[in-house]
């Protein structure tokens, strides 16, 4: 896993904590509506795991997508009509599209997403992606990250003061 919060323990031993996928669960929690059952989630970095993780808990179906195809994991290449017919959420969780280089996106087909699809980015500078702006175009919900942000961080505060 993926750890970005850090406490000391009673005895002085570090204990590391990943936040990141109950902020990502609590912000995409209020989107999900029944026909919401798989995910492709856009990069493998350490945000990725959280958001898996969260999924997951939700009881949604992922798979991730790279740039190489690997073991459980899909490249940009293979994503086509059929793949947004089985996947309703599309998950932003590469850098791909933050400030300052505001006019990247992460190329997939985007003429694909329609009313029944959630596009969410995990990034937050800028507010609205190119990511973000093609799939609304298509009648995609859109999410950022910034409410992740806000809850992780709670959830950071309460690690820190209990």
């Amino acid at each position: 896993g993926a750890v970005n919060t850090i406490k000391f323990t009673k005895k002085g031993k570090l204990k590391g904590y990943n936040t990141d996928y109950y902020g990502f669960m609590k912000s995409l929690e209020p989107l999900l509506q029944p026909h919401h059952k798989k995910a492709l989630i856009l990069g493998t970095g350490g945000a990725s795991k959280g958001v898996a993780y969260a999924l997951k808990e939700l009881g949604i179906l992922y798979t991730f997508v790279s740039r190489e195809a690997k073991e459980g994991i899909i490249d940009y290449d293979r994503i086509n009509a059929t793949t947004f017919d089985n996947y309703q959420i599309i998950i932003n969780s590469s850098p791909v599209g933050t400030s300052p280089n505001i006019d990247a996106f992460p190329f997939i087909p985007y003429e694909y997403f329609t009313e029944k699809h959630i596009a969410y980015d995990l990034i937050y500078n800028p507010a609205e992606t190119q990511f973000l702006k093609k799939a609304k175009a298509k009648g995609a919900q859109t999410k950022n990250g910034q409410d992740m942000l806000i809850f992780q961080a709670e959830k950071a505060w309460k690690i820190w003061n209990k």
